[in-house]
């Protein structure tokens, strides 16, 4: 009986150890996990403010469009002025 709750005794401590040694193993691993979850959300909000940027971009890009294209108008429609004035004195 006695060999039998000492070899009990020694297997519960060699069990304790052995889920010691593994608590080490799951701590790093929370820690790591950690540290990635961190970076992960810091490239989060680094990714959320390029977007913004870019968007601001676009509507920049679309607002100078647009005035290209006014500006573009404008050009023709003072073409189409000079031309008529061309072509009526010409005929006079």
């Amino acid at each position: 009986m006695k060999t039998l709750v000492t070899s009990l005794g020694i297997l519960a401590l060699a069990g304790l150890m052995a889920a010691c040694t593994d608590q080490k193993a799951i701590d790093q691993a929370s820690q790591r996990a950690e540290s990635d979850a961190q970076r992960a959300a810091a490239a989060a909000t680094s990714a959320e403010a390029a977007s913004a940027q870019a968007q601001d971009a676009a509507k920049k890009a679309d607002e100078e469009a647009t005035g290209a294209q006014e500006a573009v108008s404008r050009a023709n429609d003072a073409v189409a002025r000079l031309e008529a004035a061309f072509s009526s004195s010409v005929t006079k």
